[in-house]
């Protein structure tokens, strides 16, 4: 529902064009025979109508009309075009609009389902309860308002159901609006079950109906209720939505119970969940409370249908009759009669006596007895189909239980025989969400469950996000291997609802392999791509949702990150290229795919990645706990979810996405802390093991990418990348003493800091060498190592570079470059080498993709700025004519190289954090001078302007308007130049024609004291309010960035080690002779890397699953220790301290109802003795009354009689 003021006229415009098909379909009817009514003498209409109000066809064929002694709808009304419907607004009751419909009784339903479910927007009912009954001004009784508030609509709010009553403000609609109302004033605005209440009533019986018809539609029509006596049928403010049933009568009730009928019974046929994607039927259930004579036969009509009923004993009329008849009636003796012949028409005969004497004692007044006793016999033997509830005893705590049980019941009636008897109870506790019932009733190990009866109730709990089933389904039976296969999973993403992030990514997908599927065909048919994809999407298997179009998507969250997902699945092996791949799944796509019935490989991990998608946030949570690799997948879910936020559009959804993502990564970083705490060495090996559940990937590399920032900083990673940066030396050794064998290496032989660490998991040995060979090795395989070499040789690059522009900066060829200048460019041209060795010749993912990741990163960026700004300079100088730009752009290009040692010092601890700070502040200046460029563009032309009146200098202009206001912030006020009252040296002339030829112009005399009153604002405003503004950004980002600078530092680390660990360890420009030894080991003798396996270890056998098992092992620990924690808090305390009361009263009201059970079997059983002596008394007859047999006789019955009654007692 809409407030009233929420979108303006576009809303109504739209609703307008939404609705405007209405009229076209939907019909009203009319009254096109006047059908005289013998009470009214002549004035009045059998349909209630006046004379007056019909039209002249109506009134004109006196013959025919004469002759008809009953109305009838179908035969004396027409449809026309429905002249009322849109939205209604209740004046002065509720800002909230409700939809309302004019319909003809015979509208089919599946269109009215349609414009509820579609247009109108109710969500799909889980249940419909239609409220039969209660009608008219008489008073509701107490407890029946009580079953309807806190049984009915609760149990209904639980459910997510439909009510359907007359939607007046009568009776017992009343009762149900009021009850709506103060439950949803109640209720969580985020509560995703929302009872919707339906008023169904006749078009012709509604009060003030005439302030809703506009043939155009109302959007909204106003509404007037007004406190009189006629309130009783004016429409209820508190529904939803109402549907007003035409058949051409006023005044009448009973037309809209066809319809009504009609629609309960589509309902019933149609099925629950998103879409349709439950696994039963929507339950339709009818409650009867009161009603008249007349109502029986709804009842039976409806049973006829298998519709179930539940009949609230004691509220009056039929509701009285039905349970008194199917309570009592059938404990009856029957006495068969004394003749052959009806011998079998007997019992029937007997029964419809008492029946009929039962409905005179209910309704004396009836005329139609007969016919309605009839209808009371055929609802007797439907009696499976009813349930009788005593609501003024049992009282409506559990309501929700006895519609469930009522539901069961009927549902088993028509279950088919090889079916479980708990099937459909099971199902229906699913579509309600209510574990509860299932846990007490259904899985509580009395019932050895079927993985076929579970199945299906598994994939409704799937679909709609119903993670407590799926829990209870796994815990009793259900096996994940034979339950989810790669078809299976296709489906549970067909099921992604419109217009959700996922639906719009998967249709991305989808429309490109199409596109290019259509491309590939362009040169056999000569079609365009998009009239070849759209045929395609029409042509029917191939618009479905594959694993391929799962795989594009996660290859588009996850980036270069890991190898795409489900690639083998779907056939495609190790093809990286995207177009290669595309091609080749449409050729697979054609065939049989016989891939759809495999097992899925990872089962967990591919639910958790379903539910991550779909932010789930407590399904997602229970699909970790159940995968294996729970860091890495905790990081992973991170990584997606991080990478979802930035795509969706909605702030809420967004916000959700990041808090799912921090969970994820508070729980890697807690499962990493439980693992490092039991053994440090396997903890190690978890983080660099090359996963296959996760395309190949590493902790240390998916927590980089998913910028988990907290898992980087925990005390165990930081550990793994020291050593790793140390290599085979102790973390403790001086920085003197490397640097000091740089120039002396034969102080290798004394230091004693060189020692093989233990804590770095190694799969690759390398063999034993000489001591000398070994301790070189150790010394120039570190990484701290390469980064003390390149800082060195940095150092001594930017001094080379700054003599050569300083002093030996050559002119052109013949006469230049210089020595220097030729060392300066070898020196560059090692660089070059590196950064394309970096760049396309390491990993094993693709050059397209290594150059992706290479130009993600900031400090790349720069380097190849500064190479290409190089080789620019190095060209300009080369020319006379460019010599000069060739100069600057190399000084520009050594401002670039300098800056370049920011990132190397990123490593210290003191000085890293420092760095972060200051590229957080960078951001903070870009904003700021986007309101100094606006402050000082106003002022600036604004100064000019008032100063010279006439200058056309371009030169002037831009100094005068931009650089002088930017040089008024830090003092430079030239005063003689703004203030006319000062002297000014400068000479000037008034000549437009000397101006124009660059003269300077003279000051405008009468406008200087508005320049003055410009610059003092000008300086208030820059110097003061700019300036303290840009300050306070820079406090607030420094003290917000330094209360975590060891978290940012340690995450920035990573990289630089990476980046070290990586490198030769000869620095430029000796590094030429690293790249040369690679190539002749790798390309040449083909010797594998031993450095690799630092960052990236392969397990496999024995080894993997022993990890994995251990990974799991500490996973329990922390998830039972974290259960511990939560279930001693005050908040789980007091649930099941509830939970305790709970029991004891449901206990109490058992046993309440099992001592009314017995009393009413007392009461029986008493009854049953008395027919029975009366049965004895009345066999016996005095064979001799003359001898005085009849007084004998009459001691003996009086005798048995107190016999039998001592044996009641």
């Amino acid at each position: 529902m809409r407030d009233a003021g929420e979108g303006g006229g576009r809303d109504q415009i739209k609703s307008e064009k939404d609705q405007s098909w209405i009229p076209k379909i939907i019909k009203k009817r009319v009254c096109t025979a006047f059908v005289e009514d013998s009470f009214s003498n002549g004035s009045l209409c059998q349909c209630g109508g006046a004379r007056d109000a019909h039209a002249s066809v109506a009134l004109g064929d006196y013959f025919s009309t004469a002759i008809v002694n009953h109305w009838d709808s179908a035969q004396h009304s027409s449809e026309y075009p429905t002249d009322a419907f849109g939205e209604l607004q209740f004046a002065g009751a509720s800002k909230r609009h409700s939809y309302f419909l004019r319909l003809s009784w015979d509208t089919p339903p599946s269109m009215v389902y349609t414009l509820m479910t579609a247009h109108w927007g109710l969500p799909t009912p889980n249940l419909v309860v239609s409220v039969v009954g209660g009608e008219g001004r008489s008073k509701v009784k107490t407890w029946v308002r009580e079953v309807i508030r806190q049984g009915l609509v609760k149990a209904s709010q639980s459910t997510g159901a439909w009510i359907l009553t007359a939607g007046l403000r009568e009776g017992v609609g009343r009762c149900v609006g009021e009850a709506v109302r103060d439950h949803a004033t109640a209720a969580s605005s985020v509560s995703i079950n929302k009872v919707v209440a339906l008023g169904i009533t006749p078009w012709g019986l509604v009060h003030n109906r005439q302030q809703l018809v506009n043939p155009q539609g109302s959007f909204p029509a106003k509404y007037y209720v007004q406190n009189t006596s006629r309130d009783s049928c004016c429409l209820d403010n508190n529904y939803q939505a109402f549907l007003l049933v035409d058949d051409g009568s006023v005044g009448r009730s009973g037309g809209e119970t066809s319809f009504r009928a009609k629609l309960e019974d589509y309902i019933s046929h149609q099925r629950t969940g998103i879409w349709g994607s439950g696994s039963i039927d929507i339950p339709v259930l009818c409650m009867l409370v009161s009603g008249e004579a007349n109502m029986l036969e709804r009842v039976d009509l409806s049973l006829k249908s298998s519709m179930p009923w539940l009949v609230l004993a004691g509220s009056g009329g039929v509701a009285d009759f039905l349970s008194d008849i199917l309570e009592n009636l059938s404990s009856a003796p029957v006495v068969q009669s004394s003749g052959e012949g009806d011998a079998e028409a007997g019992p029937s005969m007997d029964l419809k006596d008492r029946m009929a004497e039962r409905f005179k004692k209910y309704f004396p007044s009836e005329a139609e007895a007969e016919k309605l006793v009839e209808r009371a016999l055929s609802i007797y033997n439907n009696k499976d189909l009813i349930t009788i509830y005593h609501g003024e005893q049992e009282g409506p705590n559990d309501f929700d239980t006895v519609l469930l049980k009522t539901l069961v019941g009927a549902s088993k009636q028509r279950a088919s025989i090889d079916a479980s008897p708990y099937n459909e109870e099971l199902k229906l506790a699913v579509t309600w969400n209510r574990v509860d019932i299932a846990k007490s009733e259904l899985f509580n190990g009395d019932i050895q469950w079927r993985y076929d009866d579970l199945e299906d109730s598994m994939t409704d709990a799937l679909i709609n996000d119903k993670p407590q089933f799926v829990r209870l389904f796994t815990e009793n039976g259900l096996n994940i291997l034979d339950y989810l296969t790669y078809g299976r999973l296709e489906s549970l993403y067909r099921s992604v609802a419109d217009g959700t992030l996922l639906y719009q990514l998967l249709q991305r997908c989808l429309v490109e392999r199409l596109g290019t599927a259509a491309v590939g065909t362009l040169s056999t048919h000569q079609e365009s791509p998009s009239k070849s994809a759209a045929e395609k999407m029409q042509g029917g298997q191939v618009m479905d949702i594959t694993l391929f179009e799962v795989a594009g998507v996660l290859e588009w969250l996850m980036g270069d990150v890991c190898r795409p997902f489900y690639y083998e699945a779907v056939g495609l092996g190790q093809i990286s290229s995207r177009r290669r791949a595309i091609k080749r799944v449409s050729k697979l796509l054609r065939g049989d795919n016989l891939y759809r019935e495999r097992r899925c490989l990872y089962p967990w991990a591919s639910l958790f990645i379903w539910a991550v998608l779909q932010n789930r946030n407590e399904m997602a949570t229970f699909f970790w706990e159940m995968a294996a690799e729970s860091v890495l997948s905790a990081l992973s879910g991170c990584k997606i979810l991080r990478e979802l936020s930035k795509l969706e559009t909605e702030t809420e959804t967004k916000l959700s996405m990041k808090d799912l993502a921090q969970k994820f990564e508070n729980l890697a970083h807690d499962i990493f802390s439980s693992c490092y705490r039991s053994h440090e060495s396997r903890s190690f090996t978890l983080l660099i093991r090359k996963s296959p559940v996760w395309g190949g990937t590493t902790c240390l590399q998916m927590g980089m990418s998913a910028d988990a920032r907290l898992f980087f900083s925990h005390d165990g990673v930081q550990s793994l990348l020291s050593q790793i940066w140390w290599g085979d030396m102790k973390r403790n050794t001086d920085v003197w003493k490397l640097l000091l064998t740089f120039f002396c290496p034969h102080k290798l032989l004394f230091f004693n800091s060189l020692t093989v660490c233990a804590g770095i998991p190694q799969s690759y040995r390398p063999p034993k060498r000489p001591f000398i060979v070994s301790r070189w090795r150790q010394f120039w395989f570190a990484p701290v190592t390469s980064f003390l070499g390149n800082v060195l040789m940095y150092f001594l690059f930017l001094l080379l570079f700054a003599y050569v522009l300083l002093v030996d900066f050559k002119p052109p060829p013949p006469a230049g470059p210089a020595i220097t200048e030729y060392v300066l460019y070898f020196w560059v041209f090692t660089i070059v080498c590196e950064e394309i060795r970096e760049t396309f010749f390491q990993g094993t993912v693709t050059w397209r993709q290594r150059f992706r990741l290479y130009i993600q990163d900031v400090w790349n960026k720069c380097d190849l700025t500064a190479i290409i700004l190089f080789i620019i300079g190095l060209i300009c100088r080369m020319f006379e004519w460019s010599y000069g730009f060739g100069r600057d752009v190399l000084c520009v290009d050594y401002m670039v190289f300098t800056l370049r040692l920011i990132h190397i010092f990123a490593i210290h601890k003191q000085l890293g954090p420092k760095i972060i700070i200051v590229g957080k502040m960078m951001k903070d200046v870009f904003f700021f001078l986007f309101f100094l460029g606006v402050w000082l563009m106003a002022y600036g032309v604004a100064n000019q302007a008032l100063i010279y009146s006439y200058d056309p200098n371009p030169d002037r202009i831009f100094r005068r308007v931009f650089y002088r206001p930017y040089l008024h912030i830090f003092g430079q006020i030239p005063v003689e130049e703004m203030d006319v009252g000062k002297e000014w040296d400068m000479p000037c002339t008034d000549n437009v024609t000397l101006i124009e030829t660059g003269a300077e112009p003279c000051r405008v005399q009468h406008s200087n004291w508005l320049v003055v009153i410009l610059l003092v604002i000008y300086l208030l405003v820059t110097n003061i309010l700019l300036i303290n503004l840009l300050i306070a950004m820079f406090s607030y980002t420094f003290s917000e960035v330094q209360a975590n600078s060891d978290i940012y530092w340690k995450f920035q680390r990573y990289n630089l080690i990476v980046q070290y660990h990586s490198r030769p360890s000869l620095a430029p420009p000796f590094i030429i002779l690293s790249h040369i030894n690679l190539f002749i080991k790798r390309k040449i003798r083909k010797v594998p890397s031993v450095k690799i396996h630092h960052f990236v270890l392969e397990l496999k056998g024995k080894a993997a699953n022993r990890l994995m098992t251990w990974e799991t092992i500490q996973k329990e620990d922390f998830l039972t220790a974290q259960s511990k924690v939560q279930k001693s808090s005050d908040s789980e305390r007091l649930k099941r301290m509830s939970a305790k009361v709970d029991g004891v009263v449901k206990h109490l009201t058992e046993t309440r109802d099992l001592d009314h059970r017995l009393r009413a079997l007392e009461n029986e059983v008493h009854g049953r003795c008395m027919r029975g002596v009366c049965l004895i008394m009345g066999h016996i007859t005095p064979p001799h009354p003359k001898r005085g047999g009849n007084w004998y006789c009459c001691w003996f019955g009086l005798f048995v009689c107190l016999f039998v009654c001592l044996l009641t007692l």
